[in-house]
């Protein structure tokens, strides 16, 4: 079994790529309005458990992608390397696929691929869309 790897997911918005990327590159504050069931600053809560991660973001205006390197926090715990990048594509009429990726280096082997971290990653760019659609 590979200590390094990457998942990956593509997710359909109806909100433009711009202002998806605005959210994360000028609004980053309001990811925690708009998922508050899973975002509380820094603190993430999954499945009802507390979990806290920093990261530092790196934003590339020119291909909308947001790239998040996590340097503390619970995942660093099981994860030598947490690389998250949002990447917003036009779809046209005004939505956009939203690829999500992680590309990770366990610290042992028996540590899990974290689909469960991809899959909340998901809920959280449904949140962002259904949040920007409500306001």
């Amino acid at each position: 079994m590979a200590l390094q790897g990457k998942v990956e997911t593509e997710v359909e918005i109806k909100i433009p790529d711009d202002k998806f990327y605005n959210i994360w590159s000028k609004q980053a504050h309001h990811v925690p309005t708009a998922s508050p069931n899973n975002v509380e600053a820094v603190h993430v809560h999954e499945d009802g458990s507390p979990e806290v991660i920093k990261e530092k973001a790196f934003l590339n205006d020119e291909d909308k992608s947001v790239t998040l390197i996590g340097f503390e926090g619970d995942a660093m715990q099981e994860y030598k390397i947490w690389k998250v990048v949002f990447h917003a594509n036009p779809k046209g009429e005004g939505s956009s696929l939203v690829k999500v990726s992680i590309e990770y280096e366990k610290i042992k082997e028996e540590i899990p691929t974290p689909n469960n971290y991809l899959n909340f990653m998901v809920n959280v760019i449904k949140d962002i869309e259904a949040h920007h659609l409500k306001g």
